[in-house]
């Protein structure tokens, strides 16, 4: 198949859009990449001026039917799809191009700017509809959509890996517990409970923290992480942190991508009880799941106690998403789906 993916292609690191253009040259198909941010205004000037945000986005739109035209691919699967239009879906779809969504972000239905409410507007007009977290299933269920289905994130078994790294290393990025991602403030509360522990924390935003936070000296890097890194920094650690971003106002049950990746890396990942992780993993089977920052430190201080234990779960989460969760499964789930396989 000729598959065009329109997504977002991020400066600073790789993310599911290059797992999955990867994942769909790999099974054979023939992959058009499209970046759905490729604006030619920067944002700065957007924001000031809804002419100039209208504008743009009607430049980003005529280049995909444009580049639609020109390829004429089988297939179109949109990852997010906040700035691709009504008009664009249609047209693609007049064409004879069967059109995939696929929601990959948590909804923030409680700021002002609505993420999920455009979303919300454009999904009847998308032939197949996949959510990354089953919350996307409940917030679009009144629209009564008759192809819409559960897809969650994966992990690049190439990229996201074990690997072995030397005394220096270990000494540099070793830690106990790691948790590796950005700054929000339920997770400053949840790791706050285990400053005491060898506790290292890697990710933007972390600077923010008051001058009296437990946390400070836990602090090993404030900033982005790339994968090259991240993946000394999980062979060093004992165990690994997962916290999901919760403001206590939208819903959210999607597993982060970090799970998948932490996972394949043959981590002991303990994650927050976040719903859709019962879905794909068992707890104390393939990873331990915490309620609260006192069930969190009984575990850490469990599976360091017993590491044996904490070494049959990291390779039993390993196992389980080389089999069943990685980003070439995806690519085949939605293929699938649209030449109704399954």
């Amino acid at each position: 198949m000729k598959i065009l993916f329109v997504s977002y292609h991020n400066p600073n690191f790789i993310s599911i859009t290059e797992y999955c253009e990867k994942a769909i040259r790999q099974l054979g198909h023939e992959c058009i990449a499209f970046d759905d941010r490729s604006f030619v205004l920067s944002g700065r000037f957007r924001e000031k001026s809804a002419f100039l945000q209208a504008w743009d986005s009607q430049q980003l739109n005529t280049r995909l039917l444009k580049l639609a035209v020109k390829e004429n691919p089988d297939l179109c699967i949109v990852a997010g799809g906040y700035t691709i239009d009504k008009k664009t879906i249609r047209c693609l779809k007049n064409q004879g191009i069967k059109i995939v969504l696929w929601t990959t972000d948590a909804p923030n239905i409680y700021r002002k700017s609505n993420n999920f409410l455009i979303l919300y507007n454009l999904a009847v007009d998308y032939d197949y509809v996949f959510c990354g977290g089953t919350e996307a299933i409940e917030l679009l269920s009144d629209l009564n959509l008759k192809n819409i289905s559960w897809l969650p994130f994966a992990c690049d078994p190439e990229l996201h890996k074990p690997v072995e790294i030397t005394k220096h290393e270990l000494k540099m990025y070793g830690n106990d517990i790691v948790f590796v991602g950005s700054f929000y403030e339920n997770r400053e509360k949840i790791l706050e409970q285990i400053a005491d522990f060898d506790l290292g924390i890697w990710g933007p935003g972390w600077e923010q923290l008051k001058y009296h936070s437990l946390l400070k000296k836990r602090i090993k890097y404030a900033g982005n992480i790339k994968p090259e890194l991240w993946l000394k920094i999980y062979a060093a650690a004992k165990l690994v942190i997962v916290a999901h971003y919760n403001d206590g106002k939208n819903i959210c049950y999607q597993v982060s991508p970090k799970v998948y990746e932490a996972l394949a890396c043959k981590c002991a990942v303990l994650v927050d009880n976040q719903k859709d992780v019962f879905l794909n993993f068992e707890n104390n089977k393939h990873l331990s799941v915490y309620e609260n920052g006192d069930g969190l430190r009984a575990q850490i201080k469990y599976l360091l106690d017993n590491p044996g234990k904490a070494k049959s779960t990291a390779e039993a989460g390993y196992e389980q998403v080389i089999e069943k969760h990685t980003y070439t499964q995806r690519i085949k789930q939605i293929i699938r789906t649209v030449n109704g396989e399954s």
